[in-house]
Order: structure tokens, then C-alpha cells, then sequence
């Protein structure tokens, strides 16, 4: 998919009830949604409501990315979802050996990432789409495309994980 960095608008604060699963902390997401869609992406990546510097989630999920050899996400706060997937895929990553870090994800991170060639894999992940492939970021007008991935890649091979636990496999 290819979201927008959103830079404007607020999908939750810090003190409120952006850890909660409940209809209030997505409602504000339809406007700002759709006018990513009417400029040609298909989801938002939203940011901290203070400084709108750092990575909160993409959507209505939690986001993930592989940043110089590491599975790094978000750091839990009363903003961000505590998914039951972000926990599983942490939990997993463990044991296919991909090093974890939970941290504050700065815009500026994810710009060096691309122009280095150290952001290698961005993704969303929640109970409905599982994994879900983040193929463009666009941030401050600007699009990154990210590598294309392949049955190697971590999100690919921690879904096909997901998948057979679900399935008993």
C-alpha cells in the first residue's frame, strides 16, 4: 500500500484513549483518510499530536519496520493501540531471530533509512489484514519506495509464522 505521512491532523493524543480499541479513537481518521485517498494513497501514517515528528500507527493499525537489521516499532503510549498482532509479531520475531526494538520512530529516522538503504520493510500489522506491506511512504510531499519484498523477507515469513499457528500447521 502507499500512505501519506499525516503532518495535520490527529488521530489521538498523548492522555487520552488512544490505547483503546473503541470507535472514538477512529472516527477522526475518515476525513484525513480520505483525502490521502483523493491524492492517490491508500491509507495515512499518523503521527505524534504534538510535534507530528514521530510515528504513531498506519491506519486503524499498528506499524512495524525493518531498520538496520531490526524489527523496530513504536513505543507503547496512551496514544498507540497495544495490538494483539504488534505483540505476537514481537513475540515472534524473537524466535526467527530478527532483533526487536520498541522506540520513539522519528520522521528524520525513516529519511535516513531510505537515503542509507536501512529501511528495508514497512508494514502494518492488526487482527484483520495480519501483515499488511507498506510499499511507498510519502513524507513531506515526498515519496520513498521501499525494496520490493520477496518469501524471505521478515514481514512474508512472520505472516506465513501467523498463518500456521492460526491454522494449526
Amino acid at each position: 500500500i502507499r500512505v501519506k505521512v499525516e503532518e495535520v491532523y490527529v488521530r489521538a493524543a498523548e492522555g487520552g484513549t488512544g490505547f483503546a480499541k473503541c470507535a472514538v479513537n477512529y472516527g477522526g481518521a475518515f476525513y484525513p483518510t480520505q483525502l490521502a485517498r483523493e491524492q492517490g494513497f491508500d491509507q495515512v501514517l499518523w503521527t505524534d499530536a504534538k510535534d507530528h515528528q514521530y510515528i504513531d500507527e498506519s491506519g486503524a493499525m499498528n506499524v512495524m519496520f525493518v531498520l538496520n537489521g531490526k524489527l523496530v516499532t513504536p513505543k507503547l503510549t496512551t496514544a498507540i493501540l497495544d495490538g494483539v498482532t504488534r505483540d505476537s509479531i514481537l513475540t515472534l520475531a524473537k524466535d526467527l531471530g530478527m532483533p526487536t526494538e520498541e522506540r520513539r520512530i522519528s520522521l528524520d529516522d525513516l529519511i535516513e533509512g531510505f537515503k542509507k538503504g536501512t529501511l528495508t520493510e514497512a508494514f502494518g500489522a492488526g487482527t484483520a489484514a495480519v501483515v499488511s506491506q507498506i510499499a511507498t511512504i510519502n513524507i513531506h510531499g515526498k515519496d520513498y519506495n521501499l525494496p520490493s519484498i520477496d518469501a524471505g523477507s521478515f514481514q512474508q515469513r512472520v505472516k506465513q509464522k501467523l498463518s500456521n499457528l492460526r491454522t494449526g500447521v
